[in-house]
């Protein structure tokens, strides 16, 4: 019997540390399964997931750059994902054989931040893509007020403000942050190879919070401008492991031992 696997897929997907993720945790407890990355194009999407729903050992995939929009268009989507967060990151097989698209990518960003009290507080969320919108779903939900969203096209942000029935306003990516309680780099900006997130968070308040999706690097600019005003942060492996915890069990159908997270970072971080 050919062996269990799930996979991560993207363009480019070599970066990726959820094979690390999954297999420390697939070892840790001691499951016959495999998780791979695996290069999958925009022109090969749709052959990709036809393949992939005729292999029964096939358990899922987890989905990132460029195809977590497209990709809802190749699998069910009941939980109408489509309609909320209007992104996915996570495909899973249910038991009538059917592929679901879900996303995880909400609840592995609230997680490291889920004591802090930001109900009306000011938001600024950079970026507008696909975890982007996991990000504005999870903030709707906790009340905030006003976002801000600063991104290249000022435009797709105020669309993203209208989706998530957020109050605020959409502006283009400035020398500096507005006054805000949380900052989010939602963006690329700052990730090795990309430009970088210059940006000044003087107009921030002691008490403000700077998190950065970013895991490569992990000191990015913006932490180390934020740890410079001792401002409190939070790194990209912390959503990065959150939401992957939370597909590991829909893959999988067993919760990760997370009690073994600082030795997870120690293998990320090598």
């Amino acid at each position: 019997m050919t062996r269990p696997y799930a996979e991560v897929i993207g363009d480019p997907i070599a970066q990726s540390k959820s094979p690390l993720i999954h297999g420390f945790w697939l070892d840790a407890l001691g499951i016959d399964a495999e998780y791979r990355h695996k290069l999958v194009t925009p022109d090969v999407l749709p052959a990709y997931f036809a393949e992939r729903k005729a292999d029964p050992a096939w358990r899922g995939c987890n989905i990132t750059m460029p195809h977590k929009l497209a990709a809802l268009d190749h699998v069910s989507d009941p939980g109408n994902v489509r309609g909320t967060i209007g992104a996915i990151n996570t495909v899973f097989r249910n038991q009538a054989d059917d592929c679901i698209g879900t996303n995880t990518d909400a609840a592995g960003f609230w997680a490291p931040i889920d004591d802090l009290d930001i109900a009306g507080q000011p938001v600024t969320v950079i970026g507008a893509g696909g975890a982007a919108r996991a990000i504005l779903f999870a903030l709707s939900r906790m009340g905030v007020g006003p976002v801000t969203i600063l991104n290249r096209n000022p435009l797709k942000g105020a669309a993203l403000l209208s989706t998530f029935g957020l109050k605020g306003q959409a502006l283009p990516i400035g020398p500096a942050a507005p006054p805000s309680r949380l900052l989010v780099n939602a963006s690329v900006l700052g990730m090795a190879g990309q430009p970088p997130l210059d940006i000044d968070l003087g107009a921030l308040e002691p008490d403000s919070l700077v998190y950065d999706i970013v895991y490569s690097p992990l000191e990015t600019g913006l932490l180390k401008a934020a740890r410079a005003r001792d401002l409190e942060t939070v790194d990209g492996l912390e959503m990065l492991i959150g939401q992957a915890a939370v597909a590991f069990e829909i893959l999988f159908h067993v919760e990760p031992p997370r009690d073994r997270d600082d030795d997870l970072r120690a293998l990320l971080i090598r």
